[in-house]
């Protein structure tokens, strides 16, 4: 494994949001060296379409992608993703191709269909106080509901996460990685995910992030993660040896969070320690993990 080879560093902010356009997506990218991180199409409206058609048509070679979403679902604390039911997948391609059979039918990558079918639903928190009656494992003294065990290790470093089970609320993140596990079926095989696949020796490479990691790198406190101006996304940038970005004022929390990822990305993808977390090895093919979460 040669973590430092990467030629490029692109950050996706994601959406989950019903709907063909999202102003919630953001794509970033910057080359190895001492460029400033720039945004792909800047004030472009993105579909989750155009993502998928960009990452296999126009990524630059040798570039190390990092996507704002769960690449799984928890699986260690049970066994099962689904437990209890009999088609509950047995690994993560397994749960992408899953979540694609049901949602095949539903236009822009949408997952209605899947967080309201009679078996998965009953796994899910969703909106009107409809949670499923195993939403909680049995015994389960945490009402947030289950965590994969990288989640554990974002909550050790300062980080707030929730579960992908949990579809309610402004920090929920369960709809986006749905929908985000069907364009990484879509792939199929053309940009490997680690670590659910092994990080290849040459070529272009697929983690999940989470940008708030990218911002405590940066300096900002636990809890104030977000970056709104370019005074602030700068401040980050420059403790990543990072040099600015142009224009001053207000800027979008979801193009910050690409900008900073981007150049975090590059800062710390040529160290070992973020591909050898603890506790990896037993859920590198079920659960996946969030890269730089320690």
């Amino acid at each position: 494994m040669t973590p430092g080879r990467f030629a490029h560093f692109a950050a996706i902010d994601w959406s989950g949001a019903a709907g063909e356009r999202q102003r919630g997506i953001a794509v970033a990218l910057c080359a190895a060296g001492d460029t400033a991180p720039r945004l792909i199409r800047p004030g472009h409206i993105w579909s989750r379409a155009e993502v998928l058609d960009w990452l296999v048509h126009d990524l630059p070679a040798d570039t190390l992608v990092g996507m704002d979403l769960g690449q799984s679902l928890p699986f260690a604390d049970a066994g099962a993703f689904f437990p209890g039911w009999a088609a509950s997948p047995a690994d993560a391609r397994s749960l992408w191709a899953l979540v694609e059979h049901i949602c095949a039918a539903e236009p822009h990558l949408g997952v209605a269909s899947f967080v309201d079918h009679p078996e998965a639903s009953r796994h899910f928190r969703r909106h009107g106080g409809r949670e499923g009656d195993r939403f909680l494992l049995p015994g389960a003294a945490d009402r947030r509901g289950r965590m994969r065990l990288t989640e554990a290790a974002q909550q050790a470093m300062g980080c707030r996460p929730t579960s992908n089970f949990n579809l309610v609320g402004a920090a929920q993140v369960g709809k986006s990685s749905l929908s985000g596990m069907r364009l990484l079926h879509r792939l199929n095989h053309m940009l490997p995910v680690w670590p659910i696949d092994p990080l290849p020796a040459s070529g272009s490479a697929l983690v999940e992030i989470y940008t708030s990691l990218a911002a405590l790198a940066g300096g900002c406190a636990p809890g104030r993660t977000k970056l709104r101006d370019h005074a602030a996304l700068n401040r980050a940038l420059a403790a990543l040896d990072s040099p600015p970005v142009p224009g001053a004022g207000p800027i979008s929390d979801h193009a910050a969070d690409a900008l900073i990822t981007a150049a975090w990305l590059r800062h710390a993808a040529p160290r070992a320690g973020p591909w050898r977390p603890a506790g990896l090895d037993a859920v590198a093919r079920t659960e996946g993990w969030t890269f730089g979460a320690l």
